[in-house]
Order: C-alpha cells, then sequence, then structure tokens
C-alpha cells in the first residue's frame, strides 16, 4: 500500500467508533467523502490529498473527542469544509442535505413550494438576484435587488460582516415549509416595507428572463440565473430570438449570480456567439462537447462550420463577479474569445475543470472535480475569467439609489458610436 493512502487509513482508524464496531456519524461522512475524492479527483489541485486527508482525519478525531461516538454530521461537514479549503478547488466541496435537495429539485424541474426568489447573502440582508415571473413575490411586487434585512422575524444576509441566522438555504427551508413568511423589504428610493409571501407550487428552476436597458431602451439584458436544468439552453436561445424580433441592437447577459450547471448546457448557450469546442479529459480518456447556433451541436458539423457562423451578430456584453463559476465562466470564456465584452469583477476561479455529484450519509452531497478543460485548440481553459472592463459591484449604490454600476459600466461600452460631422468626414 503507498505510504499516502496507508496514513491515510491509519488515521481514519483512529477515529472514535460507534459501540466498538461502527464510526460516529462525522466519521462515517468524513470517510465517505475522502474516499470518493482519492479514488474519482482528477483536476488541478498539486498537494497530496491522502496525506493533507490524513492531517483533518487527525483534527475530525480531536474535535469529535468531547460526543464520542455520537459525534454529528455537522462536525465532519465542518472539518472536511476546512480540508477541502487547505486542498485548494473549490469545485470540491461538500453540500448540506438542503443544498442537496435544491440541486435535485432545480436539476429535475420538480414543482416545489416557493416565493419565487433567489438570493444570496449580502452586507444588510438577503439580497434579491431573479424573481421568477408569475411567482408569488412577483404579483407582490418584488424587484430584483431589493433587500430582505429580516425573514421570519430574524435577521437575514450578512450583519456586520458575519452570517445572519437566515441565509439562502434556510430561506428555501421556510419555503418549502409553505407557510407565510414575513419579510422586511429595503429598495432605493422607498421606506422600509413589510410584506407578507406564501409559498406556491412552482417549478423549482429559474429560467432566463429578458428586460431592456439603454437610453434608447434597445439593449437586451437577459437575466441567465442557471444551467442547471437541460432545457437551459434552449430557454436562453429562445429570449435572443424573442430580443432580435423586437429590434435589440446589443445584448447584454448577466451571469453575476450564475454558479453553473450542464456542461451541454453552457457550451450550447455560448454558441450563439459562434461554434463551440469544449475538450475535456479524465483519470482515463475524454469527452468533447460541441454547440452551433445556441444548441447542443455534432462533433463534425461543429469543427467544419464556418468561424462567423452565429445566432447573435450585434454588440454585447457579459456581467460576471465572484458569484460566477464553473459552466457559467465557460460560457463568459467563448464569448469573450467571440468578441463580447465581458464586464464585471473577476470570476470565481473553477471554470476550468468539470464535477460529478455523489450522495453522502447525511442526505447530502460531494463535488468532486473530476475532469480538466480544453478548447479547440487542446489548451486548457483559463482557470478564471478577467473582465476586459474592470466594474466592482456597488451594494450601496443599488440597494440604495437603484444604480447598477455593473450594468451602466457595460451600457457605456454598448453605446451607439456618436455620428461623425460631415465636415470631418
Amino acid at each position: 500500500m503507498p505510504e499516502p493512502r496507508r496514513a491515510l487509513l491509519l488515521a481514519l482508524l483512529a477515529l472514535p467508533l460507534a459501540g466498538g464496531a461502527h464510526a460516529s456519524p462525522a466519521t462515517d461522512l468524513y470517510s465517505a467523502a475522502t474516499r470518493a475524492v482519492n479514488d474519482s479527483y482528477y483536476g488541478w489541485a498539486t498537494r497530496n490529498f491522502s496525506l493533507l486527508a490524513g492531517e483533518y482525519a487527525q483534527k475530525l478525531s480531536e474535535r469529535c473527542a468531547p460526543q464520542g461516538d455520537a459525534c454529528d454530521y455537522a462536525t465532519g461537514r465542518a472539518v472536511l469544509g476546512d480540508l477541502f479549503g487547505a486542498f485548494g478547488d473549490d469545485h470540491t466541496n461538500v453540500r448540506d442535505p438542503e443544498g442537496a435537495e435544491r440541486l435535485r429539485e432545480i436539476s429535475q424541474n420538480l414543482a416545489v413550494q416557493r416565493t419565487g426568489l433567489r438570493t444570496v447573502r449580502a452586507e444588510g440582508g438577503l439580497l434579491v438576484v431573479s424573481v421568477t415571473p408569475g411567482s408569488p413575490a412577483e404579483r407582490a411586487g418584488l424587484r430584483r435587488f431589493d433587500l430582505l434585512g429580516t425573514v421570519g422575524g430574524q435577521a437575514a444576509g450578512r450583519q456586520g460582516g458575519q452570517n445572519a441566522p437566515v441565509g439562502p438555504n434556510d430561506f428555501v427551508r421556510l419555503e418549502r415549509a409553505g407557510a407565510p413568511i414575513e419579510l422586511t423589504v429595503q429598495r432605493a428610493g422607498a421606506p422600509e416595507q413589510t410584506l407578507t409571501l406564501t409559498p406556491a407550487r412552482l417549478q423549482a428552476r429559474d429560467v432566463p428572463t429578458l428586460s431592456w436597458a439603454g437610453a434608447d431602451g434597445k439593449v437586451a439584458v437577459i437575466d441567465f440565473p442557471t444551467f442547471l436544468p437541460d432545457d437551459s439552453a434552449r430557454q436562453f436561445l429562445a429570449r435572443v430570438r424573442e430580443a432580435q424580433a423586437a429590434g435589440a441592437r446589443a445584448l447584454v447577459v448577466d451571469l453575476r449570480y450564475n454558479g453553473g450547471g450542464s456542461l451541454n448546457q453552457c457550451v450550447a448557450a455560448a454558441s450563439i456567439y459562434g461554434p463551440v469546442i469544449y475538450k475535456t479529459q479524465f483519470r482515463v480518456g475524454g469527452y468533447t462537447y460541441t454547440g452551433l447556433d445556441g444548441e447542443e451541436g455534432r462533433y463534425l458539423d461543429t469543427l467544419f462550420a464556418a468561424p462567423d457562423q452565429r445566432v447573435w451578430t450585434g454588440p454585447s456584453a457579459v456581467l460576471v463577479g465572484p458569484n460566477t463559476a464553473s459552466c457559467a465562466e465557460v460560457f463568459s470564456v467563448y464569448a469573450q474569445r467571440a468578441g463580447a465584452r465581458v464586464v464585471g469583477e473577476t470570476t470565481r476561479g473553477v471554470g476550468n475543470s468539470g464535477v460529478v455529484f455523489q450522495n453522502l450519509p447525511d442526505g447530502g452531497v460531494l463535488a468532486v472535480t473530476v475532469l480538466r478543460a480544453y478548447g479547440r485548440d487542446d489548451q486548457p481553459l483559463p482557470e478564471r475569467v478577467t473582465p476586459d472592463l474592470a466594474a466592482p459591484s456597488d451594494l450601496n449604490a443599488l440597494t440604495m439609489r437603484g444604480e447598477d454600476t455593473v450594468l451602466n459600466a457595460a451600457l457605456g461600452v454598448l453605446a451607439p458610436a456618436a455620428p461623425v460631422p460631415a465636415a470631418q468626414k
């Protein structure tokens, strides 16, 4: 047995056992996750995972000592989080049962109790990053970039730099219960208001939505929340066609809060800008994903397509930020290479790899990196996307003045050129 694996095994055997025969819940979780990473990992991290897992197994043993064989799953998840942080691959991580259930609901487009809001933590509350058309939230008048200061009487988001009691997963848990939820809502230019939302049975996924911006109202803005559903590229292409039919002169694709999803979907969606060939390498073998005309392509058709064969031919910008990850980074890379301007902040940094999900004993899931990503030229894709135009997000401007500084920067890039006076021609 190689020394690193032997060290890991000895460390795991040293953990407390329940009744002398079974490991504690924390140890069960830790063992299952580390075993899966040892067996499947194929990413870009360079640290020796087996040795590192042995070190953190000892730390888990120390943390579990007071609880003994009752050491709980939460403790195992916490130590796994520290381990994966030290390993240095953000794509490899654990999600608790609530996060796993949400992933399943969106991926399978299940009908669940929802208000229609998708949120992220922000200073001062939960920031609303999408509102589902026709949902209870939309009917109540809630809008993108409203800030939920409290949820159910408890502080939400982040307060003073610390996580408040209610985060996005806690909000989803409240939605799933189906009871009315009381919210305090802060919006630019309006006094704080209190609303009560009653969840309704809706499809779990969030769909791309189209709105309009620009001084002439002719810049189509498509908020693309996730690539998880298996028809997300088709939904996106429909919004692009809708924008074209309405006479859009420019296109903005907002991926600031898109954490990724299915590779075939993001590759297909990115091909509105031209043919896309995305190559992967696993421990053994590889696979090539292709996109053509905004849909999943066949390899030879895509390979021999004209480079300028595209759905969208006008100016375009893609909005990105720290919450733009994985497949959303893949979309951004191919859009940028095709000439779209990327505007915002540097992305999360997992765009050069892909994961599979494995079930864990606590009902959660492990995301483990199993592939490395390459372009048509067989060169590795970049780890993260650097904007062509840096435009930091300003939460105060967004929530207090209603000013979206990132979108405004993109609109400046996409503004029509001023006509040249006749005397200068």
